[in-house]
C-alpha cells in the first residue's frame, strides 16, 4: 500500500488553473521529484501536501489517514524551502532546536537531538555560527537539519538548490541523497532542473501546465518518453515528423527520408499514421565518408557537419541533411576526426527510434496521471 497519496487534487487562483486532477501514490521511503518548467504546478501540488494551500477538490492522505482538514503542524512533515528561511537571530543550533523547543521536548533531548542533526548534515563546527556568517551550502544544511530534526514522516524541499552556484549544487544534492537514504524518510523534491531530478530520484514525476505528463524512473522518463513533451523536455532528441509507410515492415517516410523503425504489431499504430521518430543524439553514429562501415538494416544517410559544441566528455554535433538539422554525441576523444564543412555519413539502427503519433494527429494527453 502506498503512503503518500494523492487523488484527483485541483487547485486553481483567481479562475487560473494551477494544478488538475494530480494523481500519484508514494511508497514509504521513496524519493519523488516533481519536474517541470516554471508555472507548471510543482510547487502548488507540494504546498497543498504540506497543507500551506488547500485544494479546491481532491484528497492528500498520508499511512491512510486524511490530511485536508489538518493544519501543517499536524501533518508531520518538514518542508524545506528555497531560500533557506533561517532566523538570522538565531545560531545554526538554534535554528535546528527551534521546532524542537515548540514541541515542548527537554532540554536534553533538544541537545542530543541538534547535535545529531548537526553531525548528519556536517556542520558540527558550525553549530554557534549566524546564518550571516555561513556560506549558501552551509544556510541550506542547515535549513535541512532543522527540517529532519522533528523527525517528520514526509520530507518536502521545494527548488532547495536553486540559489546556489552549480558546483555546491552537485554536492549539497549528492548529500541530500545521501542522508535521505541513510533516513530512509520519503521525500518529495521540486525542481525544475532535470539533470537535478534524473540523477538523485528513484521516480520522476513530469509536470505540464497543472498536469502530470509521465511518471517513472529516471531511466524510463530519458529514454521512453510517452509524450513529446517529456521528449523534448528531457535532454536532447531529434524528431523526425513523417507518415508510418508501413506499420508490419516499421518503416517511416519523413521529408523524403525513409527511416527504419521496429515493426509495429500491438496495433498502438496503423499504417498511413502521422507520427514522430524520436532519436538521442548518443544513438547516431557518425563517421567520415572514406571509413568503410556495415550497411545492415539501418539508417543511413549523408550530411555535412555545421557546428560542434563542447560539453565536456562528449561533443555534440550539428549535422545538415539538405535542410534538416540532427544531432549526434560523439566522444570528445573523437572531436579531432571531424572538422566544419566536412560531408560526414550517419547512422542509426531501428532499435534507437522511439515512434509515437503526431501531436497534429493525436493532440491528447494520454491517461499518464496515476502511478
Amino acid at each position: 500500500m502506498s503512503y503518500l497519496e494523492l487523488q484527483h487534487l485541483n487547485k486553481s487562483f483567481e479562475g487560473v488553473v494551477a494544478v488538475q486532477d494530480i494523481n500519484l501514490s508514494v511508497d514509504q521511503g521513496e524519493f519523488v521529484s516533481l519536474l517541470g518548467p516554471s508555472g507548471c504546478g510543482k510547487t502548488t501540488t507540494l504546498r497543498m501536501i504540506v497543507g500551506f494551500e488547500s485544494p479546491d477538490s481532491g484528497v492528500v492522505r498520508l499511512g491512510g489517514e486524511l490530511m485536508n482538514d489538518l493544519p501543517p503542524h499536524r501533518r508531520g512533515m518538514g518542508m524545506v524551502f528555497q531560500m533557506y528561511a533561517l532566523f538570522p537571530n538565531m545560531t545554526a543550533q538554534g535554528n535546528i532546536s527551534y521546532g524542537l523547543r515548540v514541541a515542548g521536548l527537554l532540554r536534553p533531548e533538544i541537545e542530543e537531538r541538534v547535535a545529531e542533526m548537526l553531525e548528519l548534515v556536517s556542520l558540527t563546527e558550525a553549530a554557534h555560527k549566524y546564518p550571516a556568517e555561513l556560506s549558501g551550502g552551509q544556510q541550506q544544511r542547515v535549513a535541512l537539519a532543522r527540517a529532519l530534526a522533528i523527525r517528520p514522516r514526509v520530507l518536502l524541499l521545494d527548488e532547495p538548490l536553486s540559489a546556489l552556484d552549480a558546483v555546491v549544487r552537485v554536492s549539497l544534492r549528492q548529500e541530500i541523497r545521501r542522508i535521505q537514504s541513510a533516513l530512509g524518510i520519503t521525500t518529495v523534491y521540486v525542481t525544475h532542473d532535470q539533470e537535478e531530478a534524473l540523477s538523485i530520484s528513484d521516480r520522476v514525476v513530469v509536470m505540464q501546465r497543472g498536469a502530470i505528463e509521465q511518471v517513472g524512473t529516471p531511466e524510463e522518463i530519458y529514454s521512453r518518453p510517452m509524450t513529446n513533451f517529456v521528449a523534448t523536455f528531457i535532454g536532447t532528441v531529434n524528431q523526425f515528423n513523417g507518415v508510418l509507410e508501413d506499420s508490419a515492415q516499421g518503416r517511416v517516410v519523413s521529408e523524403g527520408m525513409l527511416i527504419n523503425v521496429l515493426p509495429v504489431t500491438d496495433g498502438q499504430f496503423n499504417s498511413g499514421d502521422l507520427v514522430t521518430v524520436l532519436v538521442r543524439p548518443e544513438s547516431v553514429h557518425v563517421s567520415p565518408l572514406e571509413e568503410v562501415t556495415e550497411a545492415g538494416k539501418g539508417n543511413h544517410a549523408r550530411a555535412t557537419l555545421e557546428g560542434v559544441t563542447f560539453l565536456g566528455p562528449v561533443t555534440r554535433l550539428s549535422l545538415d541533411r539538405d535542410g534538416r538539422t540532427i544531432t549526434a554525441d560523439v566522444s570528445t576523444q573523437e572531436r579531432g576526426r571531424f572538422k566544419r564543412g566536412q560531408a560526414l555519413r550517419l547512422s542509426f539502427s531501428p532499435e534507437a527510434c522511439q515512434l509515437m503519433l503526431s501531436p497534429t494527429q493525436h493532440p491528447e494527453r494520454p491517461n499518464s496521471n496515476t502511478a
